[in-house]
């Protein structure tokens, strides 16, 4: 196509005619009416924030679960559900929600409690007032009046890895402060391990009612993409077989809907690129090396260079069956070696390997030795297609050869 002839080929596109009906459907940001599969976890929930209707403190709320297992989804619909009721019965009930990954909005306690103070109406500058002061223009603010006020933080251990736990002994401490409103913390992460290392003051006030949200199956995950893809796309542009294989990339790599659904939306657009009437299972496995390529990359690239040493000490046993975290510990501090790298504690790699198991990049399975105890069996979650492309980054980056 010459450069000439773009406009003649964005005419085109318009008049064009789209598999798409409404391709939002697919994406995480997406709200369904229902959420398929969560009625045990909503109705828990539900019940735990009810007495904020009755202007009665309903306790703080830690929800986790590895991504796309419906968590953030799940508090908007609830949260929704009680913003509408209380405010047509006029229930002085507040609700906010922050993402504690956005940069600029949540990353550090000054911000967040900023950004809290603006959404109540404040004018706080972007810097410069002192964290304290902060904290006592929130608090005098949802004190002016008797009300009950939640606060839903998402992906919290983003902030608490950024600036430490202060901020959650501070938040978890307000009430005592309080005269009039009270305040509730809904904390959300796709990290199984954030809590381990709180403060135990913290996470036991944090954590007074804890909601774990399993991975979905490959059946739960097809009837979810069968849904959105009912509203996604045009009758008869999904090929037979399509939603079944979507589903079942998505359950081997930990149940992840967000991933499931992102999956079908580039199989359509793949299928739209190449102007074919309908979605088939080439155009699926062709999104799904695109994504694992992009995603595998992208998570080289932006991790700290003590990633890439576990990961690639882990590429070096790829062949051998049962490896555990002592197998790759072992390798790591011998690559640190050979890099003149400081390694780091056990735990910490650990830590490392539970986050790599997050991203989907690695498999940690829990599994039983009989009387010799539990160890933990890693393998590696990426496709063997891209691990000589990963393999020769790492060794770039790594400076190795």
């Amino acid at each position: 196509m010459k450069h000439s002839n773009l406009t003649t080929y964005f005419e085109k596109y318009i008049t064009k005619d789209s598999l798409f009906l409404n391709k939002e459907a697919l994406q995480s940001s997406y709200l369904p009416d229902t959420l398929l599969h969560r009625d045990e976890e909503i109705n828990q929930i539900a019940s735990i924030l009810a007495p904020c209707l009755k202007l009665e403190k309903p306790s703080n709320i830690f929800i986790y679960g590895k991504t796309g297992t419906g968590k953030t989804a799940c508090i908007q619909y609830i949260t929704s559900q009680i913003k509408s009721l209380a405010q047509s019965k006029n229930i002085p009930l507040r609700i906010f929600y922050v993402n504690c990954k956005l940069r600029k909005v949540a990353d550090t306690e000054y911000r967040l409690m900023a950004h809290l103070s603006r959404e109540l109406g404040k004018e706080i500058p972007p810097t410069g007032l002192p964290t304290e002061e902060i904290y006592k223009l929130f608090f005098n603010t949802i004190d002016t009046q008797k009300q009950q006020v939640i606060i839903v933080l998402d992906e919290l251990d983003q902030i608490v890895k950024k600036t430490g736990d202060e901020l959650l002994y501070n938040m978890t401490r307000i009430n005592s402060e309080l005269k009039n409103a009270q305040l509730s913390i809904i904390g959300i992460s796709n990290d199984m391990t954030f809590t381990d290392n709180l403060d135990p003051r913290i996470k036991s006030s944090l954590s007074e009612e804890e909601i774990l949200f399993p991975p979905y199956n490959a059946l739960q995950l097809q009837n979810i993409l069968r849904k959105r893809a009912q509203v996604a796309f045009k009758r008869g542009c999904l090929v037979r077989g399509v939603i079944e294989k979507c589903a079942a990339y998505a359950a081997r790599g930990h149940g992840d809907a967000r991933r499931a659904l992102e999956l079908l939306r580039v199989a359509g657009e793949i299928a739209e690129r190449g102007n074919k009437p309908a979605v088939a299972i080439k155009h699926l496995d062709e999104a799904q090396e695109k994504i694992e390529r992009d995603k595998v990359t992208d998570i080289i690239l932006t991790q700290p260079k003590q990633y890439h040493l576990v990961l690639y000490s882990l590429l070096q046993m790829k062949n051998k069956k049962g490896i555990s975290t002592g197998d790759i510990y072992e390798a790591y501090t011998q690559l640190c070696s050979r890099t003149s790298q400081r390694p780091l504690t056990t735990r910490r790699i650990s830590d490392i390997i539970a986050e790599l198991d997050m991203f989907g990049i690695v498999n940690a399975r829990v599994v039983s030795k009989g009387r010799y105890g539990r160890t933990k069996e890693i393998t590696l979650s990426i496709p063997p297609s891209l691990s000589a492309n990963i393999e020769k980054s790492l060794k770039e980056s790594l400076g190795l050869e």
